[in-house]
């Protein structure tokens, strides 16, 4: 099967925006809820395991960004800013005036760019396995981007990705422009999260990446939030691809905690 053909027969849809060939997927019906996935990601990868689940009460819209999966790229570096950009885009195209967004790891980062920079576009964030400063996560992730290796790219991301595009080269830089991304990030200002209007709901594994602690410090700084600090790692409180655990109750806990939370008035 080529590249071409493999795209053709997916169930999304392209959408021009912003100079960006952008993939996107529609399930369900309900209140409109857009899925941001993480870096290195697809929309399968991060939310392939709670998406049926959301489906059943929202209309999802479910994202891939710039380099990633089905979506094409651009000549020019990633950025959380120009993510959220090109959602809110999508959005408009759409004809979705607002939306709830969930974002994950680096899709969080990028919900919380779409608050800041489309306030008028979101309804409710979900925020999870994020961070705004780089204290937020170890000091061992920081050093990992000074030396990068290809390696270190967990093989279900990889397979994923080569399933969709039959392209090494392309693979390659989705990876070289992830690296770059996190190697140049630079803290986020506290008045910038103070800005955030909208509800949020900050979300982070006891064993996660970023720290409790600095989720907890995230949680404070939102004019309007909840937390919910829920046993698991890197995503595997909602059955993300890395996950162990497949026969895990949580992810359905999760999702019961996310379906409260965007019901609240």
């Amino acid at each position: 099967m080529t590249a071409n053909n493999a795209q053709i027969q997916t169930p999304g849809k392209y959408a021009n925006v912003n100079g960006l060939k952008m993939y996107y997927e529609i399930h369900g019906a309900g209140s409109p809820l857009v899925l941001i996935h993480g870096g290195g990601s697809t929309l399968t990868t991060t939310f392939g395991g709670i998406l049926p689940q959301l489906a059943k009460k929202h209309l999802v819209i479910a994202v891939e960004l710039q380099a990633h999966g089905h979506s094409g790229d651009r000549d020019a570096p990633e950025t959380f800013e120009q993510d959220a950009d090109d959602v809110a885009e999508l959005l408009k195209q759409i004809n979705i005036a607002k939306a709830d967004i969930f974002g994950f790891s680096n899709g969080g980062q990028t919900t919380m760019a779409m608050a800041i920079r489309h306030p008028e576009r979101v309804r409710k964030l979900i925020v999870a396995s994020a961070f705004y400063k780089r204290e937020g996560a170890p000091a061992g992730f920081w050093t990992g981007f000074k030396n990068p290796k290809f390696s270190d790219l967990p093989q279900v991301y990889k397979d994923e990705y080569l399933k969709i595009t039959n392209n090494p080269a392309a693979l390659m830089n989705m990876f070289n422009k992830d690296v770059q991304r996190m190697l140049i990030f630079k803290d986020w200002p506290e008045k910038e999260i103070k800005s955030i209007q909208s509800p949020v709901l900050v979300v982070i594994g006891d064993q996660d990446l970023p720290t409790a602690e600095h989720a907890v410090e995230m949680y404070r700084l939102f004019a309007n939030s909840r937390l919910a600090i829920i046993p698991g790692n890197h995503g595997s409180y909602m059955g993300e691809a890395m996950s162990s655990n497949s026969g895990s109750e949580v992810p359905a806990l999760f999702v019961a905690i996310i379906e409260e939370f965007l019901a609240a008035p």
